[in-house]
C-alpha cells in the first residue's frame, strides 16, 4: 500500500510538491510584512476564486450550489462593505463554505482512521486542473460514489454529491481501500432522515439563496441606496433637535 501511495504522490502530485518545498521553507513572518499581507491576501482570493465543485469548470455554473455561490460572492463584491446586504450574503457565503468544509472533515477523519494521516490532505486536493480523463476506475469510483451518497451520511441526499469526490474515490480505488473507506463510512456516518440531515447542518435550502441571488442582481445597490439615505435622513435629524 505504501509503494502504491508513493506511485500516485509522483503520479498526481508531482507538479505541487516544489511549491510545498518552498512554502515549508519559508519562515512564518517574512522579513517585508508586506510581502505576508500579500500573501495572505492572495490566499483569500484563492480561496473565492476556487470554491466551486466541479474540476474544469470555469463557468461556475455546472452544479446548482456551484451556481448559488458564485452568485453570492459576485453580489456581495458589488454591495457596500459593513451595510446590511453586506452582512446577509456573508452569512450565506459562510453557511454554503461551512457545509463544504464540514463534507471535507468527514472524509478527512475516515482517511486518518485508515491510517493516512498524513497523506489525508493531499488524498482529498483537487485542482481545477484535474480531469476526468485521467481517472483509472471510473466506473468502480462512480458506483462507490452513488453508494456512498445513497447509504451513508458523507452528503445532503437532496443534492447530487459533487464530482470532485469521484476524482478522489478514483485514488482510493487505486490504492486498493476503497471497500475499507465505505466499511468506515457506513459505521461512523449511517445514513440520517431528513430532520436530523438539518440538524447537522448538511441542508440548504439553495432554491431560496438562488431566488435571493437572483433578486439582489435585478435589485442592484437599492437597498445600500436606501439604507445611505435613511442614514442621511436620521443625520439630519437628529442635527435639527
Amino acid at each position: 500500500m505504501g509503494s502504491a501511495f508513493k506511485k500516485f504522490c509522483c503520479c498526481c502530485c508531482c507538479a505541487t510538491g516544489d511549491n510545498d518545498d518552498d512554502d515549508e521553507k519559508q519562515p512564518l513572518v517574512p522579513q517585508d510584512p508586506l510581502e505576508y499581507f500579500n500573501r495572505e491576501v492572495q490566499k483569500r482570493r484563492d480561496e473565492e476564486t476556487n470554491l466551486w465543485s466541479e474540476p474544469g469548470d470555469p463557468s461556475h455554473s455546472e452544479r446548482v450550489d456551484d451556481r448559488v455561490l458564485y452568485g453570492l460572492l459576485q453580489a456581495r463584491n458589488k454591495t457596500t462593505m459593513g451595510s446590511t446586504g453586506y452582512r446577509r450574503l456573508s452569512v450565506d457565503i459562510e453557511a454554503m463554505r461551512d457545509t463544504r468544509r464540514e463534507v471535507r472533515d468527514k472524509w478527512k477523519t475516515i482517511l486518518e482512521n485508515l491510517g493516512f494521516t498524513a497523506e489525508a490532505d493531499s488524498l482529498l486536493m483537487v485542482s481545477a486542473g484535474a480531469s476526468h480523463d485521467r481517472m483509472r476506475n471510473a466506473p468502480a469510483a462512480r458506483a462507490l460514489l452513488h453508494t456512498l451518497h445513497s447509504e451513508t451520511s458523507l452528503f445532503s441526499r437532496r443534492e447530487p454529491p459533487p464530482d470532485r469526490y469521484l476524482l478522489i474515490l478514483d485514488r482510493l480505488v487505486y490504492l486498493d481501500i476503497d471497500e475499507d473507506f465505505l466499511a468506515r463510512a457506513k459505521c461512523f456516518y449511517p445514513p440520517n432522515d431528513d430532520s436530523e440531515e438539518e440538524e447537522t447542518g448538511l441542508a440548504i435550502n439553495l432554491p431560496l439563496l438562488l431566488a435571493r441571488v437572483e433578486a439582489m442582481n435585478g435589485r442592484g445597490n437599492q437597498e445600500d441606496e436606501d439604507e445611505d439615505e435613511s442614514t442621511r435622513f436620521d443625520g439630519n435629524s437628529s442635527d435639527r433637535s
